[in-house]
């Protein structure tokens, strides 16, 4: 049997968010055993003929409803939205109904990143809004300790309640080094707890 994975979803409009998704990948992909998948998740559009196309022009591939139903874990990240996760990764999320009926992501380990444009502009209220349907589902909601140092020296990104980033109000600044940790620490933290808590992966 393959060895579980972590699936990694986010949705990045600039940018900044996906850098902090591949820095949770690494996080993952540093633990022995299991292994990081990356996804996102297509834009949302006001215009109802709009559609997206099968595949994304580059970058990981969309997520599907059997990359959620085996994984052994998730983090999911998002772009601040008025303090809530942006309207194409709830939207993913809304249309999961199938995998709560049948309880498939219960007792799974999870957590939530975020970047934002203003050093207020709602880092934590977006991850609290990440937290909600994963407890409906079932999961185990998991931030970051205060055993992580960078908490405690951020003057940017980072939270107990997930891995953030200060982006700028252009999106000029990149993540600094505390925010990259946290973001690697987290997979690391969702890795080991999805071992712990036993094998979880396809066919499972």
């Amino acid at each position: 049997m393959a060895d579980p994975y972590v699936l990694v979803l986010y949705y990045s409009r600039h940018g900044a968010t996906a850098k902090l998704a591949d820095q949770v990948c690494a996080g993952v992909d540093s633990v022995r055993g299991i292994h990081a998948r990356l996804r996102t998740v297509p834009p949302v559009s006001a215009v109802c003929e709009a559609t997206a196309p099968e595949l994304p022009a580059d970058g990981p591939l969309y997520a599907e409803e059997d990359d959620l139903r085996d994984c052994a874990g998730l983090v999911i990240g998002s772009p601040t939205r008025f303090g809530n996760m942006a309207a194409p990764l709830k939207y993913f999320l809304d249309g999961t109904s199938a995998l709560w009926m049948s309880g498939a992501l219960v007792d799974r380990p999870a957590a939530a990143f975020t970047s934002t444009a203003s050093l207020h502009g709602g880092q934590e209220a977006t991850l609290l809004s990440m937290m909600l349907p994963l407890l409906h589902h079932g999961m185990l909601f998991c931030g970051l300790p205060y055993s992580e140092a960078g908490l405690l020296r951020t003057s940017g990104g980072g939270t107990p309640y997930g891995a953030s980033h200060w982006a700028g109000a252009q999106g000029q600044r990149a993540p600094d080094a505390d925010e990259l940790e946290l973001a690697r620490s987290l997979g690391r933290r969702v890795a080991r707890l999805a071992l712990a808590l036993g094998p979880r992966g396809a066919g499972a």
